[in-house]
């Protein structure tokens, strides 16, 4: 009896596990549709819930996000999280504050499986507004196996003053 129950339970779990990998490879079938995810999943409004399954979905396994820039006193400097940690440390202000990103400009390149995006992005507290209270780069790495495309890595700063976004990375007019 405990056997067919814990062999119930691990079909469960199996399935499970299998129907979110399949309820959202749809996502990650494409660059475009896995840079569009990743923007997407951390938008929202003040209030609005995000989807951190899909969020966590998007990463290899020892995915790293690496935010950068300037400490108190000027120095520049870097943190190192996985998707969890970043979660753990920015979920809830993304939604108690609303936040919007959107990709502006993109530069790719990509050898075989790697691909390596430069993305420009502007940061907005609520899709409404008109104009971007930050704005800075992602560079983004990611590999393609056969079913779909993984991000491996996040690296951001921000613009700032001593620090503007070149040219070659904004968008033509």
């Amino acid at each position: 009896m405990k056997r067919t129950t814990l062999l119930s339970l691990m079909i469960i779990l199996i399935s499970a596990t299998g129907y979110a990998q399949d309820k959202y490879l749809d996502k990650v079938q494409t660059l475009d549709s896995t840079i569009e995810t990743l923007y997407a999943v951390i938008s929202g409004e003040a209030g609005e819930k995000r989807n951190w399954e899909l969020f966590k979905y998007l990463f290899t396994e020892d995915a790293r996000l690496i935010p950068s820039g300037p400490d108190e006193e000027g120095k520049i400097g870097y943190r190192v999280m996985n998707p969890d940690q970043y979660i753990e440390t920015s979920g809830a202000w993304l939604e108690e504050n609303g936040f919007f990103e959107k990709e502006i400009y993109r530069v790719t390149e990509s050898f075989g499986s790697l691909t390596h995006i430069f993305s420009t992005y502007e940061s907005y507290r609520s899709e409404s507004d008109k104009k971007p209270f930050t704005r800075g780069i992602n560079s983004i790495q990611l590999m393609k196996d056969q079913d779909r495309w993984w991000i491996v890595n996040i690296y951001w700063t921000g613009e700032r003053a001593d620090n503007p976004i070149p040219e070659k990375y904004l968008p033509k007019d």
